[in-house]
């Protein structure tokens, strides 16, 4: 029920945020491996990117990729917030005294997020292909003509087969998961149990615990989390040979060097603000939905367990 959960929380927050998606992801993937003032700038802002989008592609296009980001929430954080939900219950990520260790939820929350990113590649990159393609006017990165999900899926086993199709560029998507994980879970715990020890809020304010704790945790996430983003947008994306091996990288190193030569700092913080604009309310989405789902779900069990007891 834990991964349940989970999976239900992120699947009705991305309905929401997968505009944000659409938009950052066009930002990394601008201006790839060139130097500034070299390359044609299709989008100067995030709100000119959205006007950008909606007038070129139409305003349907802001939620390409939605089905398969669905389908990689379920499977990412499913297990991500499932694996993390059941550390809280079993108290795996509590100190002998009984408060929040930062080193154990860091440690669980980084392996369950590299879990639910290993099973979500898949369509975590088809996500990718079908936000990156847009019209050759604006066109940013490599153009995938993939046209849904499923052909997507299908071509990309058919050409490639298992590795080197469906779970290409999987070792940037665990290392993002991972980092943004370890850094969003154990920052909310700790910052959620830090609120109540502290007489800010009491134990019967979930609700808003859950959303302030989100918040915060957003922003950390969005800081720690955009180059390893943006390196699996990029991996992600690029263009390959008839084996599937990467034509612009080989490996995830060697994007990182390459990206932080060509473009300096800045070119691994590309859409920092669409990713946080877009973190931030997905986290809260995210996380608020969860919360809800799992009271609702302790409620349930209590009065199963109370007319049972009849």
């Amino acid at each position: 029920m834990e991964f349940v959960l989970g999976a239900l929380g992120a699947s009705g927050a991305v309905c929401f945020t997968n505009p944000l998606e659409v938009i950052k992801t066009r930002f990394q993937l601008q201006g790839e491996l060139k130097k500034a003032g070299s390359y044609k700038i299709h989008y100067r802002n995030f709100v000119h990117a959205i006007y950008v989008v909606a007038k070129n592609e139409g305003p349907l296009a802001l939620q390409k990729g939605l089905l398969p980001s669905m389908g990689h929430q379920v499977f990412l954080n499913g297990t991500r917030l499932g694996i993390f939900d059941l550390a809280q219950k079993k108290k795996w990520i509590l100190k002998n005294d009984g408060t929040v260790s930062l080193i154990k939820s860091a440690f669980v929350g980084a392996g369950a997020g590299m879990l639910g990113g290993f099973l979500g590649s898949p369509l975590g990159m088809l996500k990718i292909h079908l936000q990156s393609f847009s019209a050759q006017s604006t066109a940013v990165g490599h153009q995938h003509n993939t046209t849904s999900t499923i052909n997507g899926l299908i071509t990309l086993y058919n050409k490639y087969g298992v590795v080197r199709g469906l779970w290409r560029g999987a070792t940037g998507a665990m290392v993002r998961i991972g980092v943004a994980s370890a850094a969003q879970l154990s920052t909310i715990s700790l910052l959620n149990e830090a609120l109540i020890d502290n007489g800010v809020l009491t134990k019967d304010q979930k609700f808003l615990s859950t959303l302030i704790c989100s918040m915060l945790g957003g922003i950390l996430m969005s800081i720690v989390m955009a180059p390893f983003d943006l390196v699996s947008t990029r991996l992600y994306n690029q263009a390959v040979d008839a084996k599937g091996r990467g034509l612009l990288y080989s490996s995830y190193i060697e994007c990182m060097t390459k990206t932080f030569k060509q473009e300096g700092i800045y070119g691994l913080y590309k859409g920092v603000v669409p990713c946080y604009l877009r973190l931030g309310p997905h986290v809260v989405l995210s996380m608020v939905f969860w919360d809800r789902l799992r009271l609702l779900e302790s409620e349930l069990s209590s009065r199963i367990k109370a007319t049972q007891s009849l």
